[in-house]
């Protein structure tokens, strides 16, 4: 123990050195550290406020064969003054004639003052079973702008492929869109009910119905008796 104390004396200031370089050591991985969590919280606050557009190609869910764009927010906040700029990247006159279908809306044209997060639009629609190898060849470019609601500005280009198209094919009906039809025959036909467009058809059965098949079946049961009889003698 006094070999110890007498250690320490001899050598406090060279331990004072030592504990004063740990402790800077650990303020500097602390600092380091903060700044790092402060970081992605900045990070993460962005991506929360960070709108985010996509253009996907769409087909009706009822019938593949008519399609349209999609534009979607997907990001956690509102895009807001939203404008396009579409032009063609290849597939001549038909692709030509395809964009001028799927711009048809108006939104195009004026753009989209607020897009809130998971907002969608869609785009005009054509038939993918008339010219379908040269619809399928076309590729679509938009140029999009917008900001959030920070101010930060952003601008993309978005390619849309309409190869997708191929290989595309549908087996019945949708089940929420069969379920939908039914629903709607149910609330037809209950409507012409009692409008009294349409009467129920009722087929009265009194007592002498009754009595008179109670007969018949006894009847019946007393011929299949007797020929059993006789096929058994």
């Amino acid at each position: 123990m006094e070999n110890l104390i007498t250690f320490l004396n001899q050598n406090s200031g060279a331990l004072t050195v030592v504990f004063t370089g740990v402790v800077t050591l650990a303020t500097v991985v602390y600092a380091a550290l903060t700044a790092i969590l402060v970081s992605e919280t900045r990070k993460l606050r962005q991506v929360q406020t960070e709108p985010r557009i996509e253009i996907t190609v769409d087909a009706l869910d009822f019938a593949v064969n008519i399609v349209r764009l999609c534009i979607r927010n997907i990001g956690e906040g509102p895009a807001k003054n939203v404008k396009f700029e579409a032009s063609v990247v290849d597939g001549g006159e038909v692709a030509e004639s395809l964009l001028e279908q799927f711009l048809s809306p108006n939104f195009f044209k004026t753009g989209l003052r607020y897009f809130g997060p998971g907002q969608f639009r869609f785009s005009g629609y054509t038939q993918s079973n008339k010219d379908f190898e040269a619809k399928a060849s076309s590729v679509l470019c938009f140029k999009v702008t917008y900001e959030s609601v920070t101010g930060k500005k952003y601008k993309e280009e978005i390619v849309v492929d309409m190869a997708e198209l191929r290989g595309r094919y549908q087996l019945g009906k949708p089940n929420l869109y069969s379920i939908a039809k039914s629903m709607e025959k149910i609330h037809e036909d209950l409507h012409h009910i009692t409008t009294g467009c349409k009467r129920i058809k009722v087929d009265g059965f009194d007592r002498d119905d009754r009595e008179r098949e109670e007969k018949e079946r006894e009847e019946w049961m007393r011929e299949a008796a007797a020929e059993l009889e006789r096929h058994n003698k």
